[in-house]
């Protein structure tokens, strides 16, 4: 109910306009982090976590969507094996997804 005074109310004769919009912008704010925000740290820290835990071996899917094997890792690129003769290099920061024994996206913790 107050929430609902603050963000309706109309300033009157008076110093309470100026509360009332920065209680307005910090509410916006709050959303805003909540929405956008944390949300999307969140996601980079999970990459960036998938990203690290790299082996060779394990089978990936780039943001292209090319399938392979990683044969080499380096420090900002990979190698992979698309095809019996076929190596790839990518940037390690275009893999989409560690993909799991039936080409399924794997989860966290796996």
């Amino acid at each position: 109910m107050i929430l609902h005074e603050l963000l309706w109310a109309v300033p009157r004769e008076g110093g309470n306009a100026g509360l009332i919009f920065v209680v307005q912008m910090l509410l916006i704010f709050g959303i805003f982090y909540f929405l956008l925000i944390r949300p999307q740290a969140k996601e980079r820290q999970r990459h960036d976590q998938m990203l690290k835990a790299l082996k060779k071996g394990d089978e990936i899917v780039t943001n292209g969507g090319i399938i392979g094997k990683v044969v080499h890792l380096e420090e900002k690129r990979l190698i992979l094996k698309t095809a019996e003769n076929t190596r790839v290099t990518v940037d390690r920061g275009r893999i989409a997804a560690v993909l799991d024994s039936r080409g399924e996206e794997q989860q966290q913790g796996e």
